[in-house]
């Protein structure tokens, strides 16, 4: 695995990377891109890029998502 630093020194992640951490397919971390629900970043080649805090935020806050109780 190759690991890329943004600006700041930050890690930033591939789409196969992001969707191992949420258990989707790679072409939902895109399509997620595209919806302007995850921001990325491209690379000069134009692949994509996650800054890793932004992914561990979301999947936090989906996570206490999932695990707050139903209120009927």
């Amino acid at each position: 695995m190759t690991v890329t630093q943004g600006h700041q020194g930050e890690r930033l992640l591939t789409p196969g990377e992001v969707a191992n951490l949420f258990r989707v397919d790679p072409k939902t971390v895109t399509r997620w891109a595209t919806a302007g629900r995850i921001g990325s970043i491209r690379t000069p080649g134009g692949h994509r890029r996650f800054r890793e805090s932004e992914v561990q935020q979301l999947l936090s806050q989906l996570t206490t998502e999932a695990t707050e109780p139903v209120r009927h």
